[in-house]
């Protein structure tokens, strides 16, 4: 897990989601995951939620691993990290 959240940390920098350009980063980020989330319920059923990093990984990865979500690696980082810095506890 630490590899992945190093990885998804550096992912998450790269993007822009923290820093002088976080505000674009984010909406682009939030727009990715109300695309590719709302594709099989709706976005809010997530938001409504309070989860940690931790949670928020195991979430999106059995979304994208078991049950087939489109959405890439990269996808998944910057969407976990959307989630914990917007929805986290």
């Amino acid at each position: 897990m630490r590899k992945f959240w190093l990885a998804g940390l550096a992912g998450a920098l790269s993007l822009g989601m923290w820093g002088a350009a976080g505000a674009q980063g984010t909406g682009e980020v939030k727009a990715l995951f109300e695309q590719k989330c709302s594709i099989c319920h709706p976005f809010d059923r997530a938001t409504a939620k309070k989860k940690d990093r931790e949670g928020w990984e195991k979430t999106v990865l059995r979304m994208k691993n078991v049950n087939g979500a489109p959405v890439t690696d990269e996808e998944a980082r910057a969407i976990i990290g959307y989630l914990t810095a917007n929805h986290g506890r």
